[in-house]
């Protein structure tokens, strides 16, 4: 990854990447704060920020620098004091949050994020200004040139209501000094050759910019080469045009520009074809019913008659003084998008299909048409008619009706909190119109049990035509299963897999829910020949490789209704995101190559007319959720803690030598008894728990390869959740030796190393260790010891606690899981239980959940007194292999 910005949960900005050691002032600067950093990027050069994230923050910066610029007063202000306070204007905020690029982090960027980031660059230029010992105007004069107000150009534009033939005035001024109120005090330019005439070099330098610009306006070149530009002139509406569409030049040369406030170079007044989509319901809702559409022209939003248009089409200037203002008026171009919308609306015949009208409406426009620029954009306008208005609202604001709620009443055994009720709303709304989906909730939010309050819904509602595939990685069957017994034990399952029922297609006939692992599905032909109900794909960034077997035998499935279901951010990365899409909504993003050169139009802020990538988040947006567990109405209603289960399979190499153990055991403690028993009993308890870890733990290869355990393989799935999300993760185990290699596997995962600490780390470095863990930006993981790491520690910078293995005492687990949520935490923490399914540690869980007499001894102490007291038919009852919940295959 070649260096960029990163925006992280806490809103800091830090660059990451493989090039970061050439950026080592820009990374100095940032190191120093977010504010510093930003303010930096006003002076890195262009070829450091035309990455896309470092384009959009140095946008963000330079709003900031020129809005502190021109301050008035500014050099009256007691710095030394407070900052300068600048307000963020709610239409720059817009834009920005329109605007964001795909970037690490993008997910932070709201409200919140960039008022903190816009304070910190106030906090930060009031520490800089002090540092240089100058006034704020000499400090901009030296450090921010560009923005410096003193000797800079100003071109100003005025309307001259009292001539008709001259309506508009043109004079262009310098920044003569600074008044004691921090006021630039502007002069005809004229002056500036008088007063400059025995300075040659300093009026080269203010007339700079303007030669600057002349070199690519042919309008202003007529000004200077005449002599015209020192001069107050009357100007047609004809000359008015010409230097309003060169203000672009004019800024990027460093010259100010006033104009009146109607114009607006980004949105200017103009007539613009405007194009009706969906004022009718079609017969039947679907990404491909079509829809009716109705062709206008409008200003503003008023639609214009046919002898008006006329009128316009016909002015001999580009702007027209009409209905009281000026308008702008470009005959051939608005000319051209009739002819083109005629054109499209004869070819659509009986009307265009709703994926079509979604991209119209989002402005993607057809994704791989390279002809149809930003401009000649900006002269139509794509409007929802009154049904297609109607349905969107209901998909952002869905409401829940009372048969749905009177499902969930009654066949749903849980109580969903307020923004799940939302989510199974949304998700209801979706399969009523027969739209693929994207559930994207953050991890711990209840993305299972929302789809399985959906499926009971759907059920109750088409009786037993119903028919649902659930796809899963196999790590996750054993959770679904769980869960859908728990919440709804009136829907039958069955499991297509070699864990669960066979691959046999005749029990889809009698079960409401079929679930498979991705990699089952390639090897169910009859699965792609039947239609299903549903199709769901659970954690699904496993499809994001178009190329890949299981990518294409999930797409190849036939269903009335898909749905995706991933924790991690969706839009950080565009191809991960078509993929997607490919399968929730095939089409709505184009074929793959029609999406890349869409992408490739839009790789730096500064080339669009319109905010890089605001169109395609329109697009996505209706048919994505995602809610943060930092989002205010969803924190109130989270607990303090979230503790899940998180089943894991046996590898075939660990349930072999699980297997072993326990025969081996049987012949053992048949042939002792007493104390020596009892040594026995404990030394295999261990055994099983280093087995269900990982083999090597036990065999002592030091080789700990992933694919040897299911432990290993499901710590990889929830952290690079964890590590996409910036997020922060405390693991726990008993055993020292298996700290080591499970450093180097998250190294491998966050790219970047940890923490850890053990029995043998010094106690004067855990407060250290404690204080660089805590720290933003800071090491993204932390590996404990039980036993070292369950006292005296205040880990509240993590979002997550995994136990990779259970010590069997709930007490001692949870004085652990404390380091994470105890006084100082303002976050839901997420605690993962490791349980390898079909052993041990799958029964003594039941035990615990069992709450009876036998699991309280059970659970005293180390855990496993009781153990060695039953017979040994008790026991290895308790610690046989179930080979079947245990098998493993992908």
């Amino acid at each position: 990854m070649k260096a960029s910005i990163v925006l992280s949960p806490q809103f800091g900005l830090f660059i990451e990447g493989e090039e970061v050691d050439n950026l080592g002032p820009l990374k100095m600067a940032f190191d120093d704060g977010p504010g510093t950093g930003l303010l930096f990027l006003d002076v890195a050069s262009d070829a450091v920020t035309e990455e896309p994230a470092f384009a959009y923050w140095k946008d963000f910066a330079r709003l900031y620098l020129s809005l502190f610029a021109a301050t008035p007063e500014i050099d009256d202000r007691d710095l030394k004091s407070d900052p300068v306070r600048i307000a963020l204007h709610p239409d720059d905020l817009d834009r920005f949050l329109a605007m964001v690029p795909p970037m690490k982090g993008s997910e932070y960027v709201n409200e919140e994020s960039l008022t903190v980031l816009w304070r910190s660059m106030e906090t930060a230029i009031h520490r800089e200004i002090l540092r240089s010992g100058k006034s704020a105007s000499e400090y901009f004069a030296k450090s921010h040139k560009s923005l410096n107000l003193l000797g800079r150009v100003c071109f100003h534009l005025a309307e001259n209501k009292n001539s008709p033939d001259a309506p508009f005035a043109f004079l262009a001024t310098y920044a003569h000094q600074v008044s004691k109120k921090g006021k630039a005090q502007h002069l005809p330019l004229s002056r500036a050759l008088d007063e400059y005439a025995e300075q040659k070099s300093v009026l080269l330098r203010l007339l700079s910019p303007i030669q600057k610009a002349a070199k690519e306006s042919s309008f202003l070149l007529q000004l200077v080469r005449a002599g015209d530009i020192y001069e107050a002139l009357a100007w047609s509406p004809r000359e008015a045009y010409r230097f309003l569409k060169d203000i672009p030049v004019f800024e990027k040369a460093g010259i100010a520009v006033r104009v009146p406030n109607w114009w607006n170079p980004k949105q200017p007044h103009r007539p613009q074809v405007a194009f009706r989509l969906g004022e009718k319901k079609p017969p039947g809702v679907s990404f491909n019913a079509l829809l009716d559409f109705s062709m206008s022209v409008v200003l503003g939003e008023q639609e214009l008659s046919q002898k008006e248009i006329q009128h316009l089409l016909e002015a001999s200037d580009n702007l027209v003084f009409f209905r009281g203002q000026w308008v702008e008026v470009d005959r051939e171009k608005l000319n051209d998008i009739l002819g083109k919308w005629r054109r499209a609306a004869k070819n659509l015949g009986d009307g265009i299909s709703f994926g079509e009208a979604m991209r119209l409406l989002s402005g993607v426009d057809t994704l791989g048409d390279e002809k149809s620029t930003d401009e000649e954009r900006s002269w139509s306008r794509v409007i929802s008619g009154k049904w297609l208005a109607e349905m969107l609202d209901q998909i952002r604001s869905p409401e829940i009706d009372r048969q749905v709620e009177e499902i969930l009443k009654t066949e749903l055994q849980a109580e969903l909190r307020p923004y799940q009720k939302q989510g199974v709303t949304w998700l209801h709304r979706l399969y009523q119109l027969r739209l693929g989906g994207i559930l994207a909730d953050d991890m711990g939010l209840g993305k299972t049990v929302q789809v399985i309050a959906l499926l009971l819904i759907k059920k109750h509602l088409a009786g037993d035509g119903f028919n649902c595939l659930l796809v899963v990685p196999a790590s996750l069957i054993g959770n679904w299963k769980s869960e859908l017994t728990k919440f709804a034990p009136s829907l039958k399952y069955w499991i297509a897999h070699p864990s669960g029922d066979g691959y046999s297609p005749a029990a889809t006939n009698n079960f409401d829910i079929s679930i498979t692992t991705y990699g089952s599905l390639a090897k169910l032909k009859w699965a792609s020949a039947m239609e299903w109900g549903a199709v769901i794909a659970d954690e699904a960034q496993a499809v994001k490789n178009p190329g890949a077997k299981q990518t294409k035998a999930l797409k190849a499935l036939n269903a009335k209704y898909r749905l995706a279901l991933t924790g991690t951010p969706v839009e950080n990365h565009l191809s991960d995101l078509w993929s997607l899409f490919d399968f929730v909504s095939p089409g709505l993003l184009g074929s793959a190559k029609e999406f890349e050169s869409f992408v490739k139009r839009k790789t730096t802020v500064a080339s669009a007319e319109v905010p890089p990538y605001a169109a395609l988040r329109r697009l996505v947006k209706p048919y994505i959720l995602r809610r943060l567990k930092t989002h205010k109405n969803v924190i109130r209603d989270l607990p303090e803690k979230t503790e899940l289960k998180c089943f894991c399979q046996l590898s075939q190499g660990q349930a072999a030598l699980y297997q072993r153990a326990v025969q081996s055991m049987a012949q053992e403690i048949d042939q002792t008894e007493g104390i020596k028993r009892r040594g026995v009993i404990f030394a295999y308890l261990m055994r099983f728990k280093q087995i269900c870890n990982h083999p090597s733990q036990l065999v002592k290869d030091g080789l700990f390869r992933e694919a040897d355990s299911g432990k290993f393989q499901r710590l990889r799935e929830i952290c690079e959740v964890i590590a996409e999300k910036q997020e922060k993760v405390i693991i726990f185990s008993q055993f020292k030796e298996i700290i080591e290699p499970l450093n180097a596997f998250l190294t491998s995962i966050f790219g970047k190393a940890g923490l850890i600490l053990h029995g043998e780390t010094a106690v004067k470095k855990r407060a250290q260790l404690m204080e660089e863990f805590q720290r933003d930006g800071g090491p993204p993981y932390f590996i404990l010891s039980l036993k070292a790491g369950g006292t005296g520690l205040n880990l509240t910078a993590a979002s997550h606690v995994i136990h990779f293995d259970r010590w069997w005492n709930p007490a001692v687990e949870n004085q652990a899981t404390d380091r994470a949520f105890r006084i100082g935490q303002k976050k839901n923490v997420l605690v993962h239980k490791f349980i390898c399914r079909g052993t041990l540690e799958e029964k003594i869980d039941a035990l615990i959940e069992s709450k009876n007499s036998m699991s309280s001894e059970i659970l005293e102490e180390d855990g496993a007194t009781l153990l060695t007291e039953m017979n040994n038919r008790e026991l290895l009852k308790i610690v046989e292999l179930d080979i079947h919940s245990a098998a493993t295959e992908n």
